[in-house]
């Protein structure tokens, strides 16, 4: 299937010299949606994976399907003050600016195996603060996967080696 052909570019948006990647035509076609949603679940083995974890906030949209789908729980990471007190923080680079991202204390057991799922590998900021929350929960990301992985900004580099990194659609 031709996923990016469902993906709307969008110059100089949320600033100036970005191209933004629209995944809202990816998930308004049931079609599309589902095979997205099977290849990610086809990269997970439900027996390895104690706990599926998705980031704020367009993770959410393909994390929670893979989670009911496999009868994994699931676990949000929000950004700064959206969840209530006690939380894990971790800051990050933006291709665009910077952020937090905060886990929830002891929704995570520690040695937990994780599944990460995310919408788009970029520079890699945000799955590395994602990578950095699981640990300080006392837990490893076992399973890396994305949407869509934009090439040229080398994020994939920038996870820990060894690890297993699954996009559906490379850009």
């Amino acid at each position: 299937m031709d996923i990016k052909s469902y993906i709307r570019y969008v110059d100089n948006y949320p600033s100036s010299g970005i191209l933004f990647r629209d995944i809202t035509p990816l998930i308004y076609s049931p079609k599309v949606f589902k095979y997205i949603i099977d290849k990610l679940c086809d990269h997970i083995n439900p027996s390895e994976i104690d706990v599926i974890c998705s980031i704020d906030s367009r993770g959410f949209i393909f994390g929670a399907p893979v989670s009911y789908k496999l009868s994994i729980p699931f676990v949000l990471l929000r950004k700064k003050g959206k969840l209530p007190p006690d939380v894990y923080s971790s800051n990050y680079q933006l291709e665009y600016g910077s952020s937090t991202l905060e886990l929830s204390r002891n929704l995570v057991s520690i040695n937990s195996n994780v599944a990460l799922i995310d919408d788009l590998l970029a520079t890699g900021g945000s799955a590395l603060a994602a990578n950095d929350l699981i640990s300080k929960s006392g837990s490893l990301v076992k399973n890396f996967l994305f949407v869509i992985e934009l090439l040229e900004l080398n994020g994939r580099k920038k996870l820990p080696k060894n690890s297993n990194v699954f996009t559906v659609v490379e850009d």
